[in-house]
């Protein structure tokens, strides 16, 4: 059987490109993101564990609150500004 994705309205950011969203900010205070301490990029905690997201890619936040990585090339196949 064959299945479509749902259509679904996500917030992503990439860091360092544009305003920081309010979301971004608390999970960098409540420690859900991460700076890497070598600086290349962040540390996620993600409901399938520890994540690292390179400089360059979109973070997102899930229908349900929750943040993961996605790089570029993905995205960019995936999701369209709305």
């Amino acid at each position: 059987m064959k299945y479509r994705k749902k259509p679904v309205v996500i917030d992503a950011y990439q860091p360092y490109r544009g305003t920081m969203p309010d979301w971004f900010e608390k999970a960098l205070s409540d420690g859900t993101v991460g700076d890497c301490v070598d600086g290349s990029g962040f540390d996620i905690k993600t409901l399938e564990g520890k994540m690292h997201a390179n400089p360059g890619d979109f973070i997102i936040q899930g229908v349900n609150g929750e943040l993961y990585p996605c790089k570029p090339d993905i995205f960019e196949k995936t999701y369209e500004r709305v």
